[in-house]
């Protein structure tokens, strides 16, 4: 590729954008930020300001008409996220979503109705950085015999009724907050589709929000993902991979420390205190800025995203299963 840059929109100042995806961005090497828009002029430009973005609009709809926009990173709530998708499609711009990309597959699945021409990738950031590909490297090398089992936690403590996470009409609650990256954890590293799951969740009274949600995910021929994700705990989070031979451990799998160095560690288990884990340490690495630049590279290269629009309706359907699970008690296709 040449010199060319994407040209990045911002739909709104929500602070996953000005706080990590928007620096990030600014990091591609082929990307750069040139709009921001927020339903507030105000907020806008005190946004644009402090992330010397040049323009800055007061709607969403004045960004989307903006001819020096090439593409559009949406962190709207999550019962935006398909509307304002459609919208910047149908105004001829690429647009990057934050997960999850829907609130059902039913409502994913309006996606395939958008314009041909513009891509659609759902805003997995840990897919794009190096300790996940790392990881996903050993298990296809067999350095962990066959890899049968993943089990995952995530867990942040907001009791906030005003945080959407808190509104269940937004899509909050743990299971669409972050139980999907459990779920796309398992996906990634086993490289295949579940089959059914069983879950187990407890509701705020209040709130009505999954506040814990629990999983155990059938991927076939023996390989099982279990997970528990809670918006009401101490905070933590952890991915194992184990195997026949030996197990692998993320230590800090989704919220890597934006530009440090992270650590995986490879355990065979002959010491059980872990001291016989070997450690590999990663480059520091902004798992934003990989993700952009894999944006930016698919729509400069004129290929498809690494992850389009099919596997964002695949995920929102083990999610529905986790709801249907939950009301009846007992496992449920996918």
């Amino acid at each position: 590729m040449d010199g060319r840059k994407i040209r990045w929109g911002i739909l709104s100042t929500a602070n996953i954008g000005l706080m990590k995806v928007i620096p990030g961005i600014q990091r591609s090497p082929h990307s750069e930020v040139v709009a921001i828009a927020s339903r507030s002029l105000a907020a806008a430009q005190a946004a644009a300001e402090r992330l010397a973005i040049p323009k800055a609009y007061g709607s969403y709809e004045d960004l989307l008409a903006d001819p020096d926009v090439d593409a559009i990173y949406n962190p709207l709530p999550n019962d935006l996220h398909v509307p304002w998708t459609l919208q910047a499609v149908a105004a001829g711009k690429h647009v990057l979503c934050e997960k999850p990309i829907a609130l059902d597959r039913q409502d994913a699945e309006r996606l395939r109705s958008a314009a041909p021409g513009p891509l659609i990738m759902e805003a997995f950031m840990v897919r794009f950085h190096p300790q996940w590909l790392r990881a996903r490297d050993i298990v296809r090398s067999g350095r962990l015999g066959e890899a049968k089992i993943i089990t995952s936690f995530f867990s942040y403590h907001n009791v906030d009724p005003a945080n959407i996470r808190n509104d269940p009409k937004k899509g909050g609650g743990g299971t669409w907050d972050i139980g999907c990256y459990p779920i796309v954890a398992a996906r990634f590293l086993f490289e295949a589709e579940p089959i059914r799951l069983v879950s187990l969740m407890d509701r705020d009274p209040a709130f009505r929000t999954d506040r814990i949600a629990s999983a155990l995910v059938d991927f076939g021929s023996g390989r099982c993902l279990t997970f528990t994700v809670s918006t009401q705990a101490v905070p933590h989070q952890s991915v194992q991979i184990f195997g026949t031979k030996a197990r692998l451990e993320i230590i800090i799998p989704f919220n890597a420390p934006q530009g440090k160095a992270t650590t995986i560690l490879v355990d065979d288990g002959s010491a059980l205190d872990a001291s016989s884990a070997t450690r590999e340490t990663m480059a520091p690495s902004d798992q934003y800025a990989e993700q952009a630049e894999a944006m930016a590279t698919a729509i400069l290269s004129g290929h498809p995203p690494p992850y389009g629009v099919e596997d964002a309706i695949t995920n929102m359907g083990i999610l529905d299963a986790m709801m249907r699970s939950e009301r009846s008690g007992a496992w449920e296709r996918i």
